[in-house]
């Protein structure tokens, strides 16, 4: 009797924390400052390259959390999650430019829907046999039927433009209330309007039956499947949906840049950049795919200015964050807002700097490495020196080596003693929050 009136009593705050409340003011007040933050934001960057990012930003939020669907909520790691992206993009490439020759109609503002049409329609054909296995079989199957499209994109010319891509106008028939979405500000606000209702709904997924299910068959498929639930089913499913969404982030995509190449849209390059980047952001928590997103762009936009070695830095950063933050940069978020609810996160502030500035002098130390390495390996003919954030760097000189090692192992070093310091803080802080709590609940 009592373990039943637990399970009942736990099921009933369960159901209560994930009910839709008929008004929330917390969760209307995330919402308000979400959408001004996608209205104000391009009053506050105004160079042509902040609007491209943040056009980009738009929609790739969509495709990362279509992708979190799958990885996040259902424990389905893919890496084809581009095909759903790609082949929405060229239905939606296609139809603009049968609706610029006058043979099919259709507003531009509803070319992203055609888009997500399209990835609903692939997700359902493909998504069946995919969704037929779980875990690492999935994995290789998403990854089989990834490189199967990819290679496609070459043997099928007149529909995916071969090497060169199609490309199209978004400025055709009649303007839509006045807008014809040639200026890039236009087209911004399109993709914001897009990515808000897209965030929304996906959010409201969460908390439909399908959806709690589907976190079900991530964590316990054998119990889902004793109480009588096809777990191949809901994954199908929810991959659908993933793909339906995908789909308008590809639409959306074409929109902005009025080309897609099959080559760069479908390969597992990208499915894999869904991945790293919603894996960064957080895949346990519904907006760390957004911050991935944010990642996302801002790696392949400025850090691929910066350095060539871009993607050594990214991998590297994926490496320690998979060993020593697997939840991304939500679950720290998350794990300094609970320290701040109890009034404590006040006592980390110096710590946090240690943390930071130690952390910066020895990765500026390595990356002074990292730099003349590369600069010695592709840059050789231009001479031996090289400016790095504001430096001038002589690759064959050993002061220059010397130096570099020195301050990374002084930075490391010195980082090294301020973590088990904050290590056994953060202990400390921990033990006292749960004393708080068990006093609180002894009440």
């Amino acid at each position: 009797m009592n373990s039943n009136s637990t399970t009942t009593s736990a099921g009933a705050s369960a159901g209560s924390h994930y009910r839709f409340k008929p008004f929330n003011v917390g969760r209307f007040v995330i919402w308000s400052l979400f959408a001004v933050m996608l209205i104000v934001a391009p009053m506050l960057f105004r160079s042509s390259l902040a609007l491209t990012m943040l056009s980009q930003i738009g929609y790739l939020i969509i495709i990362c959390l279509s992708y979190n669907i799958l990885l996040g909520q259902g424990g389905m790691l893919s890496f084809g999650h581009a095909v759903y992206t790609g082949l929405g993009s060229f239905i939606a490439i296609h139809a603009m430019n049968m609706a610029t020759k006058g043979s099919f109609t259709i507003p531009l503002v509803l070319i992203p829907l055609i888009g997500g049409l399209a990835g609903a329609f692939f997700a359902i054909v493909l998504g069946f046999v995919t969704t037929k296995k779980s875990g690492t079989t999935f994995a290789m199957i998403t990854l089989g039927i990834g490189e199967l499209v990819a290679s496609m994109a070459l043997m099928f010319p007149e529909f995916f433009g071969g090497e060169g891509g199609i490309t199209t106008d978004r400025v055709y028939g009649t303007p839509f209330f006045g807008i014809t979405f040639g200026p890039a500000i236009q087209v911004y606000y399109l993709i914001a309007a897009y990515c808000f209702v897209c965030t929304a709904a996906m959010f409201a997924f969460t908390g439909t039956p399908l959806g709690r299910i589907l976190n079900a068959v991530r964590d316990n498929p054998e119990r889902v499947e004793f109480i009588g639930y096809n777990t191949q089913r809901v994954r199908y499913f929810a991959f659908i949906i993933a793909g339906f969404f995908a789909g308008i982030g590809g639409g959306l995509a074409t929109i902005n840049f009025e080309i897609i190449t099959g080559a760069d849209s479908l390969n597992v390059i990208r499915s894999g950049g869904y991945l790293l980047f919603t894996f960064l952001g957080g895949a346990t928590f519904f907006f760390g795919p957004i911050i991935g997103a944010v990642l996302l762009v801002l790696a392949s936009v400025l850090l691929s200015e910066l350095s060539k070695a871009w993607l050594l830095y990214l991998g590297l950063v994926f490496l320690f964050m998979v060993m020593y933050a697997p939840g991304g940069i939500a679950s720290l978020i998350m794990m300094n807002l609970r320290v701040a609810k109890y009034g404590k996160l006040r006592q980390l502030w110096v710590s946090y700097l240690a943390l930071a500035g130690t952390a910066l002098v020895g990765v500026m130390g390595a990356a002074c490495m990292i730099e003349m390495t590369y600069h010695l390996q592709l840059n050789a003919a231009l001479g031996s020196k090289l400016s790095f954030l504001g430096a001038t760097l002589d690759a064959k000189s050993f002061t220059s080596w010397f130096g570099s090692i020195f301050v990374m192992v002084t930075g490391f070093g010195l980082f090294e003693m301020c973590r088990r310091q904050f290590v056994r803080q953060w202990s400390t802080i921990q033990e006292q929050i749960e004393h708080e709590i068990k006093r609180g609940e002894a009440l």
